[in-house]
């Protein structure tokens, strides 16, 4: 296999053609609305499976956006979202984004009561007096929390839910799905903090573009 030689500048632009061209021939048609984000979600992990697993509510787009312009707070599971999500574009509505799973407070509670920090992040975020949007990469636990939280009347503004792994992974997605809670859901196993940053970078670029 040859080396193919890109200017530094172009290969985002390249890496997109590709994945353009390879949807073609695997006979893919993505719905014009989400092909962005399904785009930046393959071109993130060169898996193209997330042209046939990511999930949106009604309207998810249209809600995202209106949160961010509300200002609301995006709050991660991990330091890795945290770090991958484009502060520059927040910046611009004042959004703040935050995780909370290295905080003190959050171990030796998570500790003391026997559940996983994830979980004990999630119910310091349901404290903050702001719309929420929730971003989950890692951990099924944060979406089994918001789901229960869900059911006893909190109502998250918007849930990014891709955690990655096996142990109540497919289940913990399928509890956001099935609710009224504005989503988007990768169905199944895969998933990870990036994929999670990139379906945020993905929805504040189209803000930019004017696209949603």
């Amino acid at each position: 296999m040859d080396i193919e030689y890109v200017r530094p500048s172009e290969i985002e632009k390249r890496s997109f053609e590709i994945i353009e061209r390879e949807l073609i021939d695997r006979g893919i048609k993505l719905d014009s609305r989400y092909a962005p984000i399904i785009k930046r979600c393959i071109h993130t992990t060169a898996d193209f499976d997330y042209a046939n697993t990511l999930v949106f509510s009604k309207d998810a787009l249209e809600r995202f956006r209106s949160l961010i312009l509300e200002g609301a707070v995006i709050v991660t599971d991990t330091n890795m979202a945290l770090s991958g999500i484009n502060k520059k574009e927040l910046e611009k509505y004042g959004c703040e984004i935050h995780c909370y799973m290295a905080d003190e407070d959050i171990a030796s509670e998570a500790v003391k009561r026997g559940v996983t920090r994830a979980s004990v992040s999630m119910e310091k975020a349901m404290t903050i007096d702001k719309p929420v949007i929730f971003v989950i990469g890692n951990a099924p636990t944060a979406l089994i929390t918001l789901r229960e939280s869900y059911d006893r009347g909190y109502r998250p503004a918007f849930v990014v839910g891709v955690p990655v792994g096996f142990v109540n992974v497919e289940a913990a997605k399928e509890l956001i799905i099935s609710s009224d809670i504005d989503h988007i859901v990768n169905r199944g196993r895969k998933g990870g903090s990036n994929v999670a940053a990139a379906i945020c970078n993905a929805l504040l670029y189209m803000m930019r573009d004017g696209k949603i």
